[in-house]
């Protein structure tokens, strides 16, 4: 509910209220031209006041409970003030008739009512239509709502993919340091193999040349 909207309206409703409440008595008081001009005048103020409360009433059907029943019980006594005040316009339609006499007109109100439910009917396919166009621009504002919340999560997303591949980024350089680390390693490991080799060589060249010295030692000493 537009809590707005329904303030608008009750609004629009004081002021229709409080002009129509006025005229009965002005009706009264008036005979001829002035007299019908009231009663077109109430007729047509009673219209809109009534399509004003069901604006409101409409405003009401998603309003939150405790709210909706107190001025649901606010619209049923401004339903029953303009009934009042009907009565009241027809009882002094009926006295300035009676005072008017045999000069009287006594199909001017039936006419009159029947201008007056045009002018509602058509007042009540405006209000339709504009309660349409409002609610087209309230789905069109939703719809806008939706894509920039839309928009705002893929920019979120956007930004946390940009943040899962600069970890990438730095893991697969982490990765790549590693590598290379792993083969200088593998070189070190290797030209030690290699200086063992040789190390295990020179040792068994040292030993048989030992074993050759000792050999010709005992030779020399126990065969010659």
């Amino acid at each position: 509910m537009s809590s707005e909207e329904f303030e608008k309206l009750h609004e629009i409703y004081k002021s229709l209220f409080e002009e129509l409440k006025l005229l009965p008595e002005k009706a009264l008081r008036s005979q001829g031209e002035e007299r019908k001009r009231l009663v077109r005048t109430f007729d047509e103020r009673k219209g809109e006041a009534e399509e004003v409360l069901q604006g409101m009433d409409e405003e009401l059907r998603s309003a939150p409970s405790a709210f909706r029943n107190m001025m649901s019980t606010k619209l049923r006594m401004y339903n029953r003030d303009l009934g009042k005040l009907q009565r009241d316009m027809k009882t002094s339609d009926s006295g300035s008739s009676s005072q008017a006499g045999v000069g009287s007109h006594p199909g001017v109100y039936s006419y009159e009512n029947q201008q007056s439910t045009q002018t509602q009917s058509q007042r009540a396919l405006l209000l339709q239509g504009s309660d349409s166009l409002t609610n087209a621009s309230q789905s069109i504002e939703r719809t806008l709502r939706i894509a920039a919340e839309t928009d705002q999560v893929g920019t979120d997303i956007i930004e946390e993919l940009g943040g899962q591949r600069e970890q990438l980024d730095r893991a697969r350089s982490k990765l790549v340091d590693t590598g290379e680390n792993l083969s200088k390693s593998r070189k070190i490991l290797r030209a030690l193999s290699r200086r063992l080799m040789t190390n295990k060589l020179l040792l068994g060249v040292i030993i048989i040349m030992e074993l050759a010295i000792l050999a010709a030692a005992v030779y020399l000493k126990f065969f010659r």
